[in-house]
């Protein structure tokens, strides 16, 4: 696998790319702040196929459709709350990573 990875300083909920990367939760649902803005721009549908997935475990990560962003799908990251480092956050975060690298690979997204 091929990664190319860019960091740019722009409205994610504007990129047209194959996928952006949400900051999720557990139940993938709409969330506050960047979450709740990818969400608003995309329309109802987003939240519809998220509830489809049934979830996602702390760790991982679940892909959708883009719906009405210019992106053509969002990866649902659910990363771990830190608890000071005694609960394997770093393994957790990590796995978060590879799962969403897997998914992209997955998908042929480039």
């Amino acid at each position: 696998m091929s990664v190319r990875i860019e960091i740019i300083d722009r409205d994610i909920t504007t990129l047209d790319v194959d996928a952006i990367v949400n900051a999720a939760n557990e139940q993938l649902l709409p969330g506050g702040g960047v979450c709740g803005a990818i969400h608003a721009a995309a329309g109802p549908g987003l939240a519809v196929e998220c509830r489809s997935l049934g979830g996602c475990p702390t760790g991982q990560a679940r892909i959708s459709g883009g719906h009405g962003l210019t992106a053509r799908h969002v990866i649902h990251a659910v990363g771990p709350v830190w608890h000071g480092g005694g609960m394997d956050e770093g393994g957790l975060l990590a796995g978060c990573y590879r799962h969403c690298y897997r998914l992209a690979d997955d998908a042929g997204l480039s």
